[in-house]
């Protein structure tokens, strides 16, 4: 229980047995004695008028009633839970907490917005999970994250589970062909057709991801078979593969632009857009540090556009080697 709540002292003892499945064990992690524990449950019981622990194998297990009981105490644990936050995440922000959800391209994409919110709410504690799409908004409706930053196809924009989620877009990004200094193609202002792009030997996300799936999907329409020799659960990866090596990619147009060494190719047909969303939850509280993201995020989407990414600021090793004549090239390894 990692939380202090106002709740029976009973039905925390009966939640740490069905845990630890040992009296024993629950009452050393509770700090109390195993006869005041065992107590509490037997006065329980009788409250209730039945069994809820099966006493009689080597591990206490519970009960049918035991197994009902247990989950709507869990669940009166969560109301109870979220109404300490609420009471903790004070009106004027001076503290609180948000748990936030991205994937890999929104890392990117809206890091600075997570620097602003940091800067204009410094009481605030900001926790990060970085997860794939289907994840983020799982957790967003079971209320294990406040606020989730999605990217999908603007026309499919709703969430999967739309019935528990609100949506809310904050801008469009374009995809792209992404390439290296060390590439054959690096600097080609021509656009790439379908069956040239399939002949490009790629390092992509792994199909957890939506991007993954997005060119999986411009493949399939287009009959194209993509030569994938490397997959990765990391942008991070990609990006030094891409400025070391002569592989491709498909990222956002955002991101190679930002990143030294990294040139964008335009494919003919072009790649569909796809949405940065927020997502919160449905009919859930919203502490006043989720509605101060919201409210900020809806600002930032109108002024990224003026940004100068930091992350160009970053040195690449190879821009110098790969933009001096050859003639210096050479000089400069003899």
């Amino acid at each position: 229980m990692p939380r202090k709540v106002v709740f029976p002292r009973s039905l925390q003892y009966l939640l740490a047995i069905a845990e630890h499945g040992s009296f024993t064990r629950a009452a050393e992690a509770l700090h109390v004695s195993q006869p005041s524990l065992s107590q509490q449950i037997k006065q329980l019981e009788e409250l209730l008028q039945s069994p809820l622990l099966d006493r009689t194998g080597r591990t206490v297990r519970l009960t049918d009633a035991g197994e009902v009981y247990v989950r709507h105490a869990r669940r009166a644990w969560g109301e109870l839970d979220a109404g300490t936050r609420a009471i903790h995440d004070m009106q004027d922000l001076s503290r609180g907490s948000l748990r936030l959800g991205w994937n890999p391209i929104t890392d990117y994409l809206t890091c600075s917005l997570l620097v602003e919110f940091n800067s204009l709410y410094p009481g605030i504690t900001l926790s990060t999970l970085e997860m794939p799409q289907d994840d983020i908004e799982a957790a967003v409706a079971d209320d294990h994250i406040d606020v989730g930053i999605t990217f999908r196809h603007p026309a499919r924009s709703k969430a999967t589970r739309s019935g528990e989620i609100e949506t809310t877009l904050l801008f469009e990004e374009s995809l792209c062909l992404a390439v290296g200094n060390a590439h054959p193609r690096a600097g080609q202002q021509d656009r790439l057709d379908a069956q040239e792009f399939g002949q490009e030997s790629l390092v992509l996300l792994n199909r957890d991801f939506a991007l993954r799936r997005h060119v999986d999907g411009y493949c399939l329409e287009h009959g194209i078979v993509p030569r994938t020799v490397m997959e990765t659960n990391s942008l991070s990866v990609i990006i030094e593969m891409l400025q070391v090596g002569p592989l491709a990619s498909v990222l956002p147009k955002t991101i190679v632009r930002s990143q030294c060494g990294l040139y964008a190719i335009d494919l003919t047909p072009r790649l569909p857009q796809k949405a940065i969303t927020v997502i919160t939850r449905k009919g859930g509280y919203k502490s006043p540090a989720c509605l101060a993201f919201t409210a900020l995020a809806s600002d930032w989407s109108v002024r990224r556009t003026k940004e100068i990414p930091v992350r160009r600021r970053r040195p690449c090793p190879l821009a110098e080697e790969y933009h001096q004549p050859k003639g210096s090239q050479l000089q400069a390894k003899h």
